[in-house]
């Protein structure tokens, strides 16, 4: 524990300022205000002399952050409200930052990390990982798309695992998380208060060095032929039917597991990260997201997503459209519609007049913050 209530504490200590996500019993759940003032942070950071490193730990045992607060998504959705977009919107731009940041940036991924927890760990430059994390993207089970720039990350995925976890919203270990590019070192739990110790009096690569070591094995390569044989296809019900006929039963369990999701969110996502593929930089994808998920906020099967799962956890949510064969490619394509203009100045509202005007930059320097 941190002793304050404040749900980001930021400290400086040597050489290394900490953000630490203060909200244990919500997980380290996002919310609009911890946003603001992480990026305050960095912002301050970054022409701090003093400050050569910052680093992002979550306070508790659980994990370093489950997402964004997705009860008030949900009682904004409801209330067809902008509040969500507003966070979106500064959230993603975080993310920006986050990515294009000049110091290195230290995410400690221990535990459960989710949804908007991947946005302010998976961008950054030095990602580490321990036995206990556990690192998903699970929007389809509630009727959303993934965000933050994950569709970014799990496009860069070898082969097609990022699709599948996308698809699935399946939760990865240290090594998988390795393998798919959302991680670049192994700390074993134990370690990491003597590693956060040694970046206050020393470099970051040389304190990696003291406390880097090699993760327990993993499962998806040993899953790669079933899973780049099935999700190389176009759509999503060309996914399931190969999953289903071939002879691994770990794909039959996937199969299982894609019924229970949103038909929907499912083919939106894979549309979403078949274009991020070709989009390009992060802020590009970033733009995309922002369309996605405002569309989503005036979706049926997000509030009922939320509704199932967090609210009133009947986990049975009604889809709407309840199948695959049901949803239409302009249902697909309403979720990307083009902005009529970008940035803020276009309105507070979640219309696709209101963008993170992020697409036409492509570095650090270029960004108006």
């Amino acid at each position: 524990m941190t002793g304050t209530d404040e749900p980001v504490v930021l400290t400086a200590e040597g050489l290394a300022a900490r953000i630490t996500l203060n909200r244990p019993r919500a997980l380290n759940a996002l919310t609009a205000p911890m946003v603001e003032r992480i990026d305050q942070a960095l912002a301050h950071w970054e022409h701090d002399p003093t400050v050569e490193t910052v680093v992002i730990t979550g306070a508790g045992e659980r994990g370093l952050c489950a997402g964004g607060d997705i009860r008030s998504i949900y009682e904004d959705a409801r209330a067809g409200g902008s509040a969500s977009a507003a966070f979106w919107r500064d959230e993603y731009r975080l993310n920006a930052r986050i990515a294009r940041y000049p110091k290195p940036y230290v995410a400690v991924m221990d535990g459960i990390v989710m949804g908007g927890g991947v946005g302010v760990s998976a961008h950054g430059s030095v990602r580490i990982v321990t036995e206990r994390s556990r690192i998903a993207m699970p929007e389809t089970g509630i009727g959303f798309v993934p965000d933050v720039g994950g569709t970014y990350l799990l496009g860069l995925a070898p082969g097609e695992l990022g699709t599948h976890l996308a698809l699935t919203g399946t939760p990865v270990g240290a090594a998988d998380a390795l393998l798919c590019g959302l991680a670049d070192h192994f700390v074993p739990s134990d370690r990491l208060p003597r590693l956060l110790a040694d970046l206050t009096t020393t470099v970051v690569w040389d304190a990696l060095e003291r406390h880097v070591r090699q993760p327990p094995p993993g499962e998806l390569e040993g899953h790669r032929a079933w899973i780049d044989s099935c999700y190389r296809s176009g759509t999503v019900e060309e996914i399931m039917a190969r999953l289903r006929a071939h002879p691994d039963p770990e794909a039959a369990r996937a199969a299982e597991t894609l019924a229970t999701k949103s038909p929907t969110a499912l083919k939106v996502t894979l549309a979403a990260l078949r274009r991020a593929r070709r989009l390009g930089p992060l802020e590009h994808v970033l733009e995309q997201e922002y369309r996605t998920s405002c569309a989503a906020l005036s979706s049926h099967d997000l509030t009922e997503g939320i509704r199932a799962q967090v609210i009133d956890k009947d986990r049975a949510p009604q889809w709407s459209p309840g199948t695959l064969a049901e949803v239409s490619d302009v249902d697909v394509d309403r979720f990307f519609a083009p902005p009529e203009s970008s940035g803020p100045e276009s309105g507070p509202g979640p219309g696709p007049g209101f963008g993170l005007g992020l697409a036409p930059l492509a570095s650090a320097q270029e960004v108006p913050w």
